[in-house]
């Protein structure tokens, strides 16, 4: 039987069990489930370098969260790489960066359609694994980016940089800017958001650097990646915390929401902000006062990578495995982590003094 034959049978068995399947996710999926389900992510086959990159693929962009501009920009990179590749590019997605059934229910819908591979980056790391099982094996290649799912549930993660790298990082701008004193604030998204979770962990194995003693998180808030809850998050540390000095923001949408907030206060200029967001969100607010320094990596290339990852790993160039290599176009060539981590590069701080040479 030809393998699009069988592909067609398989779409079709999803198409069943897809209700089934998200029921599952809702619930909540372990690495024990996920084991039991069968099969293993990039390890099955044998990588060769040299295989011609194949044409007229179909790469499907699960973002987070589809009206988010950090993904956005991000899927136009992966868009605009699959088009030079000679590959076909759709984007699929939830309005809620917290509707982990609806991702649910478009991994499923990928795999009935019969996509060469999907990019997702993931709102919670385990709900998503039951279908993404399923749609390896339909032989769809699984690409995360941005927010991983347990390794075992994808072929490859493309990460903006190494978690050590954004997590010290921040807490660094931050110590700098207080002059190493006084209490903090950390704004971050989801709850379940695999990325934030994993930098706010080195965040506070960075604070325990004797450096950084007469320094004091006193609350991690959460905005859900949403602007309006992300702002009224914001007021509410200033309330309950009056002497806060601080606030790290790892995520766009909730720099952006802080700084919204800060910039229309009392306490603009005073309470400082950092954190990862994108240039023009934040150009406004670095020139008026609000923001002394941010940081982020290019989202656009993080999304061309994972395109250019996915198309690898359907041309069997790749399989995932650590110490593979391969070429990514302009970007350069790239080799494959512990896990299958491909880190994209290190993060660019953003100033007064260069946040105008960006536009992203």
């Amino acid at each position: 039987m030809r393998k699009s034959s069988i592909r067609r049978t398989c779409a079709a068995l999803a198409a069943v069990t897809s209700l089934a399947l998200a029921a599952t996710a809702c619930g909540g999926t372990t690495k024990e489930d996920v084991k039991d389900e069968g099969g293993k992510a990039a390890a099955a086959g044998k990588a060769d370098p040299n295989a011609a990159t194949k044409k007229g693929l179909t790469v499907g962009f699960l973002p987070k969260q589809v009206n988010n501009p950090y993904f956005t920009v991000a899927d136009k990179g992966g868009e605009k790489a699959l088009k030079e590749l000679g590959s076909s590019y759709k984007e699929v997605g939830t309005s809620s960066g917290t509707d982990t059934a609806g991702q649910v229910s478009y991994v499923n819908t990928l795999t009935q359609q019969q996509v060469d591979a999907i990019a997702v980056s993931a709102q919670d790391p385990g709900a998503l694994c039951t279908a993404l099982k399923q749609a390896m094996k339909n032989d769809i290649k699984i690409v995360t980016y941005d927010s991983d799912t347990d390794p075992e549930c994808r072929n490859a993660f493309i990460s903006q940089a190494s978690a050590d790298d954004i997590g010290r990082t921040q807490v660094q701008q931050m110590a700098e800017q207080i002059g190493n004193k006084g209490e903090i604030a950390i704004l971050s998204a989801a709850q379940t958001a695999t990325n934030q979770n994993a930098w706010i962990e080195i965040m506070k194995d960075e604070l325990k650097d004797p450096k950084y003693k007469d320094i004091k998180l006193v609350k991690v808030a959460y905005g859900d990646d949403d602007a309006q809850k992300s702002f009224q998050q914001t007021q509410g540390l200033l309330q309950e915390h009056p002497n806060l000095k601080g606030i790290i923001s790892p995520t766009t949408v909730g720099i952006k929401a802080a700084a919204q907030y800060l910039s229309g206060s009392k306490y603009k200029g005073k309470v400082k902000l950092t954190g990862l967001g994108t240039p023009n969100d934040m150009r406004k607010y670095v020139k008026n006062g609000t923001v002394e320094a941010f940081e982020l990596w290019d989202p656009a290339k993080l999304g061309e990578l994972a395109a250019r990852t996915a198309v690898a790993l359907a041309s069997g160039q790749i399989t995932g495995k650590e110490g593979e290599t391969f070429k990514a176009g302009a970007l350069g060539e790239y080799t494959i982590g512990e896990d299958g981590v491909i880190n994209l590069g290190k993060p660019t701080v953003f100033t007064a003094d260069n946040v105008d040479q960006y536009n992203f």
